[in-house]
């Protein structure tokens, strides 16, 4: 009697051991691969950069100008991303038009782009200009990006030739820049502004400054360990 119970214990813990193996075998199949990380960097040849061009973390902004979250992103991150990470010289800034409203969209563009062409250290300052001049209220209709409207912005720039300026956009002598960026947006799928990419990584919420940080962090962490 004492050898079978003996015995009986045995093939129970025997099956336990079976089932608890065949438990963890079948976790394993159905547990969830972890998301690829999608990684297509940003040719940013003749973009404008602000930061060190060394630094390890690349962060480009796809973004159109009479955009109204770009107005409000421009506002609320980008200042923090600055302090943060572009003037420690861990992050470099780039920022690439995107022209989804239209004429205005590429008149701004132009006009941007005369003003980098100009003087590459004024860009930063004249494209919060065109930013703030956005109505605070606006619909898609409204016309507020005018040939008129980014000399009178650029008029507080002495380093912008203002007739050129009127030249560029009005003869579209900088079209040929917008369109580059027109083949990047499209290269790269851009379907919202603004996007935001972290060296070659496309944020799911670019208003979500923790998870922009976490993920340079990650850049920074790895860039160290190479």
């Amino acid at each position: 009697m004492k050898n079978s119970t003996m015995k009986f214990a045995v093939i129970l813990t025997l099956v336990a051991v079976v089932l608890l193996a065949a438990i963890v075998i079948i976790s394993n199949k159905q547990a969830p691969d972890e998301p690829e990380i999608v990684r297509v960097d940003v040719d940013l040849t003749g973009q404008p950069i602000l930061g060190e061009e060394s630094a390890p973390v690349t962060v480009v902004e796809f973004g159109d100008f009479k955009c109204p979250s770009c107005k409000v992103w421009g506002e609320k991150i980008y200042p923090q991303l600055v302090e943060d990470y572009v003037l420690s010289g861990n992050v470099k800034f780039s920022y690439v038009n995107v022209l989804f409203h239209g004429k205005e969209s590429v008149v701004a563009a132009m006009g941007a782009e005369s003003v980098y062409k100009q003087d590459p250290d004024v860009y930063w300052d004249f494209q919060k200009k065109v930013f703030a001049a956005q109505p605070e209220v606006a619909s898609h209709d409204d016309v507020w990006v005018t040939t008129d409207k980014l000399i009178e912005l650029a008029s507080e720039f002495p380093s912008i030739n203002q007739e050129q300026l009127k030249q560029d956009v009005d003869k579209e002598l900088t079209m040929d820049q917008v369109n580059i960026d027109k083949e990047l947006f499209t290269k790269h799928n851009v379907s919202q502004t603004p996007t935001i990419k972290i060296n070659g990584v496309t944020m799911e919420d670019p208003f979500d400054y923790e998870a922009i940080k976490e993920v340079i962090e990650s850049e920074l962490e790895a860039d160290k360990n190479e």
